[in-house]
């Protein structure tokens, strides 16, 4: 039996993490893969046609091992549409429409839900990226089932758990044995990371309100805005570069990984406000070049920060965000030997979810997907 396989990798979403993900699993797996990918943008015209543009882009599905998807398209869809010529399928959920937060003004389409649920019923295996996404999937599964008036499909929950595991994405990074955190700068104030998407779920609001009032007590710090923005930029981006003027020393998408890198080596502090993450990549890159985090304690958060750091780099609630913050720049403005002691610890800890660390998990799982496929060719 061969050890290496030919997988079919569909991406329907290829921008951000969902990008990162495929990437670095095709570079580091010893599977050998083909890539078809749509571009970032328009979310729910992918959920609902993505498996139509696929099921004619692909010539000819029945030659591959095995099927990797992730959930911004119909996995139900395309399985019909090809019928026994589609490979084993495995469905990496990034994000999920059940338990994922509404746009201020936007009510629930459920069929996007039921996407979700009809994709994992025809996945082989499905995979979240975090022990919180899967939780949150599953708490709000039966509740979601049970708005149907009758016939509701109990029976779905266990099917889908019975082949959904977790298994976080790795990240594009090298693991090292060490990278010391920075110790201030005395000729400049600290410099604060925003590196998450430029969108609601992320709470930029909440992040500027903070600042704004690091401003009106006379705090010094700069302030770096990466991340991407799909379409439209977000109104407190906007009102933001013009409040806040000089302190911004960059503004914008780097779409350079090596440019990219060099900006969160330069930050002091990363910050997150977000109402709405699974995993958190954007963190554990810029916490792995050596910036301290600053974090809701909800979410991922809790999860992928070992717990006995969680008092240092965890707040509570935004309306506290303001006093730590300002503590944190104080503590880095003065290299503080307590705080770059634990911040060199958590970036070693990031080393756990290099690619290289991971990469094994993913291959045996893709070779348990090839077994799938030769049992069902005998």
């Amino acid at each position: 039996m061969k050890t290496t396989g030919d997988f079919l990798f569909l991406e329907s979403f290829f921008g951000g993490s969902h990008r990162d993900f495929a990437r670095g699993l095709i570079e580091h797996s010893r599977h050998h893969f083909e890539l078809f990918t749509l571009p970032a943008r328009f979310w729910k015209w992918r959920m609902r046609g993505a498996a139509l543009y696929f099921s004619r882009r692909v010539a000819a599905p029945e030659k591959y091992d095995g099927l990797i998807v992730t959930d911004l398209m119909s996995l139900a869809d395309l399985k019909a549409l090809w019928g026994p010529a589609c490979p084993p399928a495995l469905l990496y959920f990034h994000e999920n429409q059940l338990s994922y937060p509404l746009a201020p003004g936007e009510s629930m389409d459920y069929q996007f839900g039921f996407t979700d649920i009809t994709s994992a019923l025809s996945a082989e295996r499905i995979l979240f990226n975090s022990r919180t996404h899967y939780q949150a999937f599953f708490d709000r599964l039966p509740r979601f089932l049970n708005m149907m008036p009758e016939k509701v499909p109990r029976w779905a929950v266990r099917e889908i758990r019975a082949r959904a595991g977790v298994l976080y994405p790795g990240c594009r990074f090298e693991p090292a044995s060490g990278i010391a955190a920075r110790r201030g700068r005395p000729q400049e104030p600290p410099l604060i990371i925003w590196n998450h998407r430029w969108e609601f779920d992320k709470d930029p609001a909440a992040f500027f309100a903070a600042l704004d009032e690091l401003v009106r007590r006379g705090v010094a710090f700069r302030l770096c805005l990466l991340g991407e923005s799909h379409q439209i930029v977000p109104k407190e981006f906007l009102a933001a570069r013009e409040r806040l003027g000089e302190r911004i020393v960059h503004y914008g998408y780097v779409p350079g990984k090596k440019s990219y890198s060099s900006w969160l080596e330069q930050g002091d502090i990363v910050v997150s406000t977000a109402r709405q993450e699974n995993f958190g990549i954007a963190v554990v890159e810029a916490v792995r070049r050596g910036c301290t985090p600053l974090l809701p304690r909800r979410l991922s958060y809790p999860e992928i920060i070992p717990e006995e750091l969680h008092a240092d780099f965890l707040y509570g609630d935004h309306e506290k965000l303001a006093d730590r913050l300002e503590a944190m720049l104080a503590m880095r403005a003065a290299g503080d030997a307590e705080l770059l002691e634990k911040t060199a610890r958590l970036t070693l800890a990031m080393n756990r979810y290099a690619w290289k660390a991971m990469i094994p998990a993913y291959d045996e799982e893709l070779a348990s997907l090839m077994g799938k496929r030769a049992h069902r060719r005998s």
